[in-house]
């Protein structure tokens, strides 16, 4: 869900939540989830950047082809000419704006040339956040520069905004507990076990970290006003519980392009007593295939940078990570 970047964590995050009541064509929220089976993608050329918590990442999904929804074939780029700082006369990349972006939905800006349109790069513009959560950008003959570097694919693909296009996911936790109620403690490292809600996706079987929570999580679009209702006042009481901001910054999407990039909020919500969970059973919906909790660990095979946020959660609750005492909350 796209939601305007420096709002308070827990705003944010409820927005996030509560606007997936609401009609799939909402302005400021994802593209449908069709387009994020592309998660699916591999990851052939990883290139380092870093966000504002330090947080080592990679563009390489952004490389990827043919783009999620259509058979363009990005222009290859070798890994050592991904990086603006290194020049390249030769640079030819695909021109490509789906026709659904084109059509122009709420949720996206106009071309670049179109009369009228003077967006406000690097700075709030109106109703519309163009900050990036990794500081300033490079607008370039009008166009904003993808900060990671080359895609080997202009215009914007799938998605709405030219530069950042902002969304918040959230990473919801628990402890795990016994038929008695107590926290389950790993026999090895003797710290209390975290849960969290994971989705596999129906379309690639990939565990993902961060549904979209009322739909896949919850299948709210099956549910009765009245239940979703119910649901609504359940979640937010889980919202205003303990939570944290684990990351903010560029996300390695294979939506991405040399002019729009995805950015995220992830916050953990944690239901410290399990009780307001207990109240919200999971039932897989929307693309999910399966959805469950599942016990944190090192051993977890997550989506991209997922187990990396995961990490972070559990060093955040001091829960158990790893059975190597050396290698607890250490890269």
């Amino acid at each position: 869900m796209l939601l305007p970047a420096g709002a308070l964590p827990r705003a944010v995050a409820v927005l996030s939540f509560s606007v997936l009541l609401s009609s799939r064509g909402a302005a400021q929220r994802r593209p449908a989830p069709s387009n994020l089976s592309a998660s699916c993608w591999s990851r052939p050329h990883p290139v380092n950047m870093f966000n504002s918590y330090h947080v080592k990442f990679q563009h390489s999904k952004a490389l990827t082809s043919p783009y999620p929804g259509s058979h363009i074939e990005r222009s290859q780029v070798p890994e050592d000419k991904v990086g603006w700082l290194t020049e390249w006369e030769d640079y030819n990349p695909v021109e490509y704006t789906a026709k659904s972006v084109l059509a122009g939905p709420s949720w996206a800006d106009p071309q670049i040339n179109h009369e009228g349109f003077s967006p406000k790069f690097n700075e709030r513009d109106g109703e519309v956040e163009r900050k990036s959560l990794n500081g300033l950008y490079v607008v370039e003959n009008g166009r904003p520069r993808n900060p990671v570097g080359r895609t080997g694919l202009t215009g914007r693909g799938l998605l709405g905004r030219w530069g950042p296009n902002h969304a918040a996911d959230p990473v919801v936790t628990r402890w795990k507990r016994d038929g008695s109620g107590n926290k389950v403690a790993h026999p090895v490292s003797g710290k209390n076990i975290l849960q969290f809600v994971a989705i596999k996706r129906r379309d690639c079987g990939e565990w993902l970290a961060f549904p979209e929570f009322q739909e896949e999580a919850l299948n709210s679009l099956e549910k009765s006003p009245e239940e979703k209702a119910k649901l609504e006042k359940q979640l937010q009481k889980l919202f205003s519980q303990d939570h944290f901001v684990v990351y903010r910054g560029y996300v390695d999407d294979p939506r991405n392009t040399d002019n729009a990039w995805m950015e995220t909020e992830a916050v953990n919500y944690h239901d410290e007593t399990g009780e307001t969970m207990d109240n919200l059973p999971l039932e897989a919906g929307d693309d999910a295939g399966v959805v469950k909790w599942v016990d944190i660990s090192e051993k977890l095979e997550l989506y991209a940078s997922h187990s990396y946020f995961i990490k972070l959660v559990t060093e955040k609750r001091g829960a158990h990570w790893s059975e190597d005492p050396g290698s607890e909350y250490h890269e």
